[in-house]
């Protein structure tokens, strides 16, 4: 069974930086192997990407979020990261972990997604 848990989720201030993480477990999950993005959900709205990365390792970040928003991933641990810098109170949301299933391209449509973790919330103050 995967499991994806979220980590990281803050009250900050306009401005300021948080690092999410989320650890990848289960028999035979190894995130290496998958495209694993980060969506987020702001009250009232659509679920919307914000980060992806592909089992070569390659990164994209959207254009809401690009220059503010970075990912990485630690294999030996893992562990995906969303780095998130210049928040802002429109990044208020709550966060998630999704994976694909191996060999799928990543895709903005959250629908794609066959893993998801709890979500993370962050929340931005002016």
């Amino acid at each position: 069974q995967v499991q994806l848990v979220e980590s990281g989720g803050d009250s900050v201030q306009s401005g300021e930086s948080l690092r999410l993480s989320c650890t990848a477990s289960g028999y035979t999950f190894s995130i290496s192997s998958h495209c694993m993005a980060w969506f987020r959900q702001a009250p009232g709205k659509e679920r919307e990407g914000v980060a992806a990365i592909d089992a070569d390792g390659y990164i994209s970040i959207p254009r809401s979020v690009m220059g503010r928003f970075t990912s990485s991933r630690d294999n030996a641990k893992n562990t995906l990261y969303l780095q998130m810098n210049s928040l802002k109170p429109e990044d208020t949301a709550m966060y998630y972990c999704a994976a694909l299933t191996p060999g799928r391209p990543c895709t903005w449509t959250h629908k794609d997604y066959n893993y998801w973790g709890q979500g993370t919330q962050v929340a931005v103050s002016a």
